[in-house]
């Protein structure tokens, strides 16, 4: 079967060379698609032999939108396209594993595998979202932005949806799902990933582009039979707006006494503990904060339609 691969990127650097590098030579064509960059991102990924796409900034920039624009440049004859973020370096062994899975699995759209960060002890974030990756084997309902997918299966459900600004890919996963296909991890590393999350102003801008990503995925898919995002949403709301809302008024109410209600933090900070250990059930409590802002920012239209950027 034809492969290609479909780069997505905006001021990556270095990292982009990695990624590109990492390619090798398994591959029927690269096709480049960037988002902006004033780098020399765009320079760097023709001196490596990729097809370069240059979006119009005059258009907001989201990563479906570039994942769109890369599809749309794949010859007729393409049947599988390796999607892969700038920021991300393939494993050696990674291709031939997903195309023998695909090739024995025709019901089965889109595979996808082991994500690691590159760089886990260079912050408490780096360490989270490397837990974060690390999601269970075997049939799943979503993958992140790296997976390797049948063209056709994309093509027949529109691509993804250039309108989200977060949240795509889950998004794509189930309109693929609605249409009879499956989604499948594999055990095998897939890919490297430097998320270069060094500051908490980031973490916190991640988590709210996250935020937003639960309160329009629950608008659009949560009357739905999965309910897509609506746990996710209320759960923001609840621990980020409405319980500390709430404890503010009582104490208004009924004298400062009340502000004691705020207890129930360090007591759900305590309670994930258990599960995951003190730092994930710390900023797993924490980061409702941001999430509720951004599910706010989405209900009340005040948030940009731009991508929310956390580097």
């Amino acid at each position: 079967m034809s492969l290609f691969a479909v780069v997505i990127g905006r001021n990556e650097g270095p990292r982009l060379v990695e990624c590109l590098d990492s390619l090798g030579s398994d591959f029927d064509g690269v096709i480049y698609v960037d988002s902006g960059s004033t780098d020399g991102s765009v320079a760097a990924a023709r001196a490596r032999g990729a097809e370069v796409i240059a979006l119009d900034p005059a258009e907001p920039f989201t990563a479906a939108r570039a994942r769109n624009a890369g599809l749309a440049a794949l010859p007729e004859g393409a049947e599988l396209v390796q999607l892969i973020d700038g920021d991300c370096a393939l494993r050696a062994d990674w291709i031939g594993a997903a195309r023998g899975f695909l090739a024995d699995h025709p019901e089965v759209a889109l595979v996808c595998g082991r994500r690691r960060e590159r760089h886990p002890d260079a912050s408490v974030y780096n360490r989270l979202i490397d837990r974060e990756w690390d999601t269970p084997v075997g049939p799943a309902r979503a993958c992140g932005g790296d997976a390797l997918t049948r063209v056709a299966a994309l093509r027949a459900v529109g691509g993804f949806d250039a309108s989200l600004i977060a949240g795509e890919e889950p998004e794509l996963c189930l309109r693929l799902r609605a249409a009879g296909w499956q989604i499948h991890r594999l055990g095998e590393e897939m890919t490297w990933h430097d998320a270069r999350l060094l500051r908490f102003s980031q973490w916190w801008q991640r988590a709210r582009r996250a935020g937003h990503a639960f309160a329009e995925g629950a608008a659009r898919h949560g009357q739905g039979p999965e309910r897509h995002w609506v746990a996710e949403r209320r759960r923001a709301l609840l621990w980020g707006a409405l319980l500390p809302l709430l404890i503010l008024l009582a104490a208004l109410a009924l004298g400062p006494w009340a502000l004691l209600g705020f207890l129930i933090y360090p007591l759900q900070v305590l309670r994930l503990a258990r599960r995951g250990g003190l730092a994930w059930g710390f900023f797993t409590t924490l980061g409702r904060f941001p999430e509720a802002q951004g599910a706010l920012g989405y209900l009340l239209q005040r948030a940009p339609r731009r991508i929310i950027e956390y580097r």
